[in-house]
């Protein structure tokens, strides 16, 4: 008998338990309200922190596939539209020194009927702090010319250093790498 008084005793303690109070309740539920509404809100500036990375980074990998496209496509019958393609992705001494070279190049790209058609394989952000980007891009071109008129594939490895400039990434540098 000694199990069954056990029992006994233990759905008694439970049946007598008192329930909260209505004002106990309402505090209770209260506060389990505010601290989801507290999670929502965290979680929902989270997620918007990485969605806008997420546009900034698809903005800066854009720019850099944009101009490293526009860098390894020339046509000497549209240079002067080719080049103004790469000044327009341009600033700084990238832009400045490219726009001196540009009559130059024009000259050899006519001479030799140079005609390039980049594509670009692959690209990443090495870095991305503030208005500065680093973007290795990895590039191909077809190029055809009085030498080679059947046309030759180059293989581009480029670093183009980006800055920000009012709402759109420029070029301020590109080096050719490894």
């Amino acid at each position: 008998m000694n199990g069954l008084s056990g029992v006994r005793r233990l759905a008694h303690r439970v049946v007598s338990m008192r329930l909260p109070s209505g004002k106990a309740l309402t505090i209770g539920l209260a506060c389990a309200l505010t601290l989801a509404v507290a999670l929502t809100g965290y979680l929902g500036v989270q997620v918007h922190r990485h969605h806008q990375q997420d546009l900034r980074e698809q903005d800066i990998l854009g720019a850099a596939r944009q101009e490293a496209l526009n860098f390894t496509s020339v046509d000497y019958r549209d240079f002067d539209r080719d080049s103004n393609n790469v000044l327009s992705g341009a600033t700084g001494d990238f832009k400045t020194q490219f726009a001196a070279q540009a009559k130059q190049l024009s000259s050899l790209v006519t001479a030799n009927q140079s005609v390039s058609q980049g594509q670009v394989l692959d690209a990443g952000i090495v870095r991305a702090d503030g208005d500065f980007a680093r973007v290795l891009v990895v590039a191909d071109s077809k190029v055809t010319n009085t030498a080679a008129p059947a046309g030759q594939v180059r293989n581009y490895r480029l670093q183009l250093d980006l800055v920000l400039t009012g709402d759109r990434w420029l070029t301020s540098d590109v080096s050719f790498v490894g």
